[in-house]
């Protein structure tokens, strides 16, 4: 993990001094910014978000879907934590804290956006940093490879349908042609041209290419992101500064969903008798949260100015102080999880 990854956290909090000032400051710039619209569609945001998602898709080789096979049970219970418990979780935790326990110190307005931004960070599975959270667990690589192919090839067609429907439950209005849009611009191009430009580099130059390519755009990825949060911030500074403590109550369900997925990945995997080095990454990607495709779905379904926006934006705050606490739990109970004798029998990739 380099420097500027491990302190996302203070950069985050930085930004959001910096976009609240500058909303103050700057009232007009802002709203020049936020009527940049084509078709429901924010162009300086869209084009942020690309250079925020297309680098980290460069990551993923889609032909490792092959070995999906290999390591069978951790991929189940993987899949069956971000497709099945893992949005529904989210969205019974909203329900509970956010529109029940957490109402009377929320604005009224903005309750059901909140657990719109809460549901939307849960369906979007992470793709980029699973692999700096499977390297420091000492995770298998092609298993955590495979994982990510497999959640970003089913995120194509599931995102939408899972948010709809979720929302809908939650009767909150889906405008379904924007929502298929935001698939659209930010998961199935992005999709198709990191894989082409991927496949270009290393049909060029190999492996040596692609990855001199993306230690080049790694800086430009987290920069676009930092730039689209202090233009969110720059919206949200009047609701943040009225309810200051709106961004703690809504991580208070994002860290409980964290550490609840992460331990129910974790004991499935070594119920089913998977090997450490294949627990330990899944329990990760069961954890954590494509936040820069959340961020950006958000954004395009209920704007600048909504809580599901600022819902989303707590989500990357607290990502990497989180996950590495994850790391950290996973590491430490590798003795126990080996001592449960079934998972220490079966051979990796069996």
């Amino acid at each position: 993990m380099s420097t500027f990854e491990r302190y996302l956290t203070i950069w985050v909090a930085l930004c959001i001094v910096v976009g609240i000032a500058l909303g103050h400051v700057m009232p007009g710039v802002f709203q020049a910014i936020g009527a940049a619209e084509v078709a429901k569609v924010n162009l300086p945001v869209a084009v942020l978000i690309w250079m925020m998602v297309i680098p980290m898709l460069l990551k993923i080789d889609f032909a490792a879907l092959g070995q999906v096979g290999r390591h069978w049970r951790g991929i189940g219970v993987t899949l069956f934590i971000n497709w099945a418990v893992k949005p529904f979780s989210m969205a019974a935790l909203g329900w509970f804290f956010i529109a029940w326990l957490f109402r009377p110190w929320l604005p009224a307005d903005q309750v059901n956006s909140y657990i719109a931004g809460l549901i939307i960070l849960a369906a979007a599975p992470c793709t980029a940093m699973v692999f700096v959270w499977s390297n420091l667990t000492k995770g298998e690589p092609h298993f955590t490879l495979s994982q990510v192919a497999l959640n970003d090839a089913i995120m194509v067609v599931a995102f939408a349908p899972i948010v709809g429907l979720l929302l809908g439950l939650s009767a909150i209005m889906v405008p379904w042609g924007t929502l298929v849009l935001s698939v659209v611009l930010y998961i199935v191009i992005p999709v198709i041209v990191a894989q082409l430009v991927r496949s270009r580099l290393l049909a060029k130059g190999g492996q040596a290419a692609l990855d001199r390519l993306l230690g080049r755009l790694g800086p430009v990825s987290l920069v676009a992101l930092l730039a689209t949060l202090v233009l969110l911030f720059g919206f949200q500074g009047e609701q943040i500064l009225a309810q200051p403590m709106v961004i703690a109550l809504l991580a208070v369900p994002i860290l409980i969903q964290v550490y609840l997925n992460a331990g129910l990945a974790y004991l499935l995997n070594r119920i089913a008798g998977e090997q450490h080095c294949v627990a330990g990454p899944s329990a990760l990607i069961g954890a954590s949260n494509f936040f820069e495709l959340a961020v950006a779905a958000a954004i395009s379904l209920f704007g600048f100015n909504s809580g599901a926006a600022l819902a989303t934006v707590v989500g990357v705050l607290i990502e990497v102080p989180v996950m590495l606490t994850v790391v950290w739990i996973v590491n430490r109970s590798k003795g126990w999880y080996e001592r449960g004798g079934k998972a220490a029998a079966i051979p990796v990739g069996e």
